[in-house]
This record gives structure tokens, sequence and C-alpha cells, in this order.
């Protein structure tokens, strides 16, 4: 299937859009339904930290915006537990037509979803037919069979009577078979992933790990003057700063790259090396001194950078 997603026109005049959305929530909405990680069903994987770092946003700021869109829009549902987000009306727009490359690519998803209950919070919106009866056979094979099971086991039966099934939750796979002892072990359980996860945002940063001062300072000259980041051009980024360290020098490289024609990561991290193992140049620091002591008005480049890079640097043999 062809990598794009279908945004209606009708996005910008839904009432609920229009009077309930605020620009933020809009662009929110957004991300969710075109970032690369979406499927055709709607439901796919996707952590708080890499939502933090594509949007730019903070975790508490993600958090709010999960809560808010779960709770108050009731557009998305997400498990903490698997990770993965389901969009309520993804089939309203996305899963109109059948034919069978549509519904061999939604037979090949739907395996991969680990919450069976966000198959059929999707599978709600779903106009085609022959597409939601795919989704039924995921989510109503799994309900009827965990149920005939425990219905046929005399000593289950016993409980069911006790222990009303909680219609209203598609937590579980109505699993009622368990002891009330085992059922707070289970929560307690539950609650350590909880907090784990909790401390986890709280200690780490989104992904990649160098999402700092530093970092931003090399994205926002990236965005600028090469192109917008995707997120292999951030881990690339990440990768340097670890390397290299000194955003300001990492920049000044990224200059010489941008003069001599040559955008590419690769290249701005052999600038780097060279500078390094030939030259010393290891902050920017050293730049300004050595490049100010080197030479004059004859670097190549412009700016600020033109009485401030080496003459042996700037020199195409040295860097190619």
């Amino acid at each position: 299937m062809a990598k794009f997603r279908l945004v209606h026109t009708s996005f910008w005049n839904d009432p609920h859009v229009i009077e309930e959305m605020t620009g933020e929530d809009k662009y929110f909405f957004l991300y969710l339904l075109t970032n690369e990680r979406t499927t055709q069903i709607g439901i796919y994987s996707i952590t708080k930290k890499q939502i933090a770092f594509e949007l730019g946003y903070s975790m508490e700021s993600v958090n709010a915006l999960m809560q808010r869109f779960s709770e108050h829009h009731n557009l998305i549902r997400y498990n903490p537990e698997t990770r993965e987000i389901a969009i309520k009306n993804w089939g309203k727009y996305n899963l109109t037509r059948g034919g069978k490359p549509m519904l061999d690519c939604v037979r090949s998803e739907l395996p991969e979803v680990k919450d069976i209950s966000l198959i059929e919070y999707v599978a709600e919106g779903v106009p085609n037919e022959s597409i939601k009866s795919v989704f039924e056979s995921y989510y109503v094979t799994c309900d009827d069979t965990c149920n005939d099971s425990l219905e046929g086991n005399p000593a289950n039966k016993a409980k069911n009577e006790e222990t009303p099934l909680n219609q209203g939750s598609h937590d579980t796979l109505y699993d009622t078979s368990t002891s009330r002892g085992e059922d707070k072990e289970e929560d307690k359980e539950e609650d350590k992933e909880e907090d784990k996860e909790k401390e986890e945002e709280k200690e780490a940063p989104p992904l990649p790990s160098h999402i700092d001062e530093s970092f931003i300072k090399i994205k926002t000259f990236f965005e600028e003057h090469f192109r917008s980041l995707n997120y292999r051009d951030a881990q690339d980024i990440n990768k340097l700063l670890e390397l290299h360290l000194d955003a300001d020098l990492i920049i000044e490289a990224m200059k010489i790259a941008l003069d001599r024609g040559k955008p590419f990561i690769n290249y701005i991290d052999g600038i780097l090396r060279r500078w390094s193992t030939e030259h010393a140049i290891n902050t920017h620091q050293d730049f300004l001194t050595k490049g100010g002591q080197a030479n004059g008005s004859n670097s190549k480049g412009n700016g600020a950078t033109q009485n401030t890079v080496p003459t042996v640097i700037t020199k195409r043999s040295s860097l190619e």
C-alpha cells in the first residue's frame, strides 16, 4: 500500500473541530492521523516519548493532550501497557473501499495488534461491510471462544454467577476465572508497571537521548538551512553530539558543508573528524582561536565564518 494518509477537507468544517478544538488540538490530531507509524487499520504502536520528540513537546504536554483526546474529545484510545493507539473515526475516511489489496493489507496488520479491544473500538466506525467483517472476525471470535470455554467449565459457572461481567470494559477478554486474590496480585503488578513508566518518563528525556539545548540549537539551524528534520536526521544529529559534543562546532561544520554544496550528515562528520585529527580542533573555542591565527580574509564561506575557518581546513582537498 502507498505510504500516505487521507485527511478529508471536511476536517476543517467539522463542528467539533471548530468549536471544541484549540489550535494545539488540531495540530496534535493531524499528527496522530499522518505520522509515519500510522497503519491502514488505524491502530499502531507509538510511545509518548516519540510523540514528544517529533512534536517538540514536553512529556507533560503529551500526557495532557493524550488525556484530553481520550476523555474530552473521545477520539482516541491508548493502551499504556502495549503502547498502542487507536483512532476512533479512522475507518470513516480511510476504510471506505474494499477490494483484495485493501482486505489483504487489513488482514496482514490486524494480527499485529496486541490489545484486541482496540480492534473493536475502530471497527465501530468502519463503513465498508467487507472490511468491517474482517475486523469483527478478530474480536468476535476471540470473545466467543473465551466465553464458551468459561461457560463450559462448571467451576467457572459458579464464579460467573457470583461475579458479574463488567460489560463496559474492554481491557481484558472477559476472563472471570481468576480468584480475587489473583486479581489483587494483578492489580499490584499493573500499579508497579504504571509507576515504573512514570519514573522512566521523569528520568529519561524523549528520544533521542540528547534532546537538550545543544540538540535544539543544531535542529534549529538544520531546519533553517537544510530541510525539515525527520526522525533519521534526528538520530544522525544525536550521533554527532555523542561524538563531537560541541554544538557550536558542529554548526560551523554544517556551514562548511553548505558552502561546499554537500549538506549531508556523513560529510559534516568527516569535516569534524578531520578537524580533530589533523588540527586538534575539538571545541568551538579551538575553532575560533586557530581559525583566527591561520586565516585572514582568504577563507571560503560568508558571514560569521568568513574570517574564522582555517585556510588548511577550507581547501577542498582537506575535506574530501
